[in-house]
């Protein structure tokens, strides 16, 4: 029983020691990224740190939205996007390739 014990205070030594090695390292190095706090465990944890959730990091929200060409399939930002016909494109190559054939099609059809 003994040694039971003695295994499980080394264990929580350990990760004592683990726990202040990061703080350590983490003010050395104040450039670095914040880590995030894990989720409690328990509801016993969850009243210890005050009830209160750990913040997880939202993806940041794009800036523009992105639109996908109709010749090639590729997504660009709206304002860099070519406009023809209804469709948007990612180059005016692809823009003009695209109505010569639907041009040509339109011919046929006739």
């Amino acid at each position: 029983m003994r040694q039971i014990l003695l295994l499980i205070l080394l264990f929580v030594v350990g990760q004592w020691f683990v726990k202040a090695l990061r703080r350590a390292q983490a003010q050395e190095r104040p450039d670095a990224p914040p880590q995030p706090a894990a989720p409690p465990r328990s509801a016993g944890e969850a009243r210890r740190n005050g009830g209160a959730r750990p913040r997880t990091a939202r993806p940041a929200s794009l800036s523009e939205p992105m639109v996908r060409c109709a010749e090639c399939g590729v997504h660009a930002p709206r304002s860099e996007s070519v406009t023809a016909v209804g469709q948007s494109f990612c180059c005016n190559e692809h823009a003009r390739k695209y109505t010569a054939r639907s041009a040509g099609q339109d011919r046929a059809a006739r």
